[in-house]
């Protein structure tokens, strides 16, 4: 009972945050330090949050890597196509937000695909920039917001020469299209172990003032009562940010009318807002997510297609 006491807190510290929670999980035996073991855990995701499992794979350091390529091992792709393959692989973590971090993802899952389909592509780069193509096809094809269709014969020009300076057999792009419009994408639900649940039904919350640590100057924050466990935040938890993911220093466009009526300009990096109810803050985040015409991955998307392209001869 004991173990399993501390396997459930180890899994609510990973949902609040990944590297504290395996650590946690390590500390106290209940997972070994091995990438192998860690990748495994993961990969079963009893009660882990998804977004958090995604956040941990994508990280740059050495050993997060490991795991992440520990992980796409653990996937069986042969024979499967490209969209039955990104279905298994995306069900089992969400994409985290960052470039960075979905390059190297689909990088490991690109090195996946290709070990258990030798001679499909003619190389990994084919298979990155083809997997991203379906992503965001997807995306086009689904998104109410997004009014321009593709077509099929879209599609397939768009992938024009991107197998090593070859085309693709036009057949096998249009099965994917078929396969994608026909059936999107499912986009994992995080679980009832997520942060909104963890926090569901407290024994006790509200505003206390704590004193600082290294500077002793009280200050207020919201204390949640849980599972035998006191957790306190600057913020309650209906509330979301904005920043800019890939610079976070980076001051955020935008205006404020001043108290004398003059419009100047913002000088914030991040905004902390807060809404009366998880559902209307969910609506929120969905409507400004739908709002941003940026594409992240444009530039990294461009140069990987660019060499894909190029023909490779001795």
């Amino acid at each position: 009972m004991q173990r399993s006491k501390q396997m459930a807190m180890g899994r609510k510290k990973f949902n609040m945050d990944p590297k504290k929670g395996i650590r946690f999980l390590i500390e106290n035996e209940l997972l070994k330090n091995t990438c192998e073991h860690i990748a495994q855990f993961l990969y079963k995701g009893e009660g882990l949050n998804k977004t958090a499992i995604g956040d941990y794979l994508g990280e740059r350091d050495e050993f997060n890597i490991q795991v992440l390529h520990a992980f796409v091992e653990l996937h069986e792709f042969t024979d499967l196509n490209l969209v039955q393959a990104l279905r298994q692989f995306l069900w089992s973590f969400r994409l985290p937000g960052e470039a960075q971090k979905i390059d190297r993802m689909m990088e490991a899952f690109a090195q996946r695909y290709c070990q258990c389909n030798p001679g499909v592509f003619q190389s990994t780069d084919t298979c990155y920039v083809l997997s991203f193509a379906i992503i965001m096809l997807n995306t086009s094809l689904h998104n109410p917001n997004v009014k321009d269709k593709p077509s099929a014969e879209r599609f397939i020009g768009m992938n024009r020469g991107i197998n090593d300076g070859g085309d693709l057999p036009e057949d096998l792009l249009r099965n994917l299209y078929e396969s994608i419009k026909n059936e999107p994408f499912k986009i994992p639900e995080d679980d009832g172990n997520d942060l909104t649940h963890t926090f569901f039904n407290p024994d006790r919350e509200g505003w206390l003032l704590k004193l600082g640590g290294r500077v002793k100057t009280w200050k207020r924050r919201w204390f949640i009562l849980t599972d035998n466990c006191l957790y306190y935040f600057e913020y309650t938890t209906n509330c979301f940010e904005l920043f800019i993911p890939d610079n976070k220093d980076q001051v955020i466009k935008a205006c404020k009318t001043e108290a004398d009526g003059r419009v100047v300009e913002g000088n914030h990096t991040f905004y902390r807002i807060s809404a009366p109810t998880t559902e209307e803050k969910e609506e929120w985040i969905k409507s400004i997510k739908a709002a941003i015409s940026r594409d992240p991955f444009y530039e990294m998307l461009a140069a990987r297609k660019k060499k894909a392209s190029s023909l490779k001869r001795q």
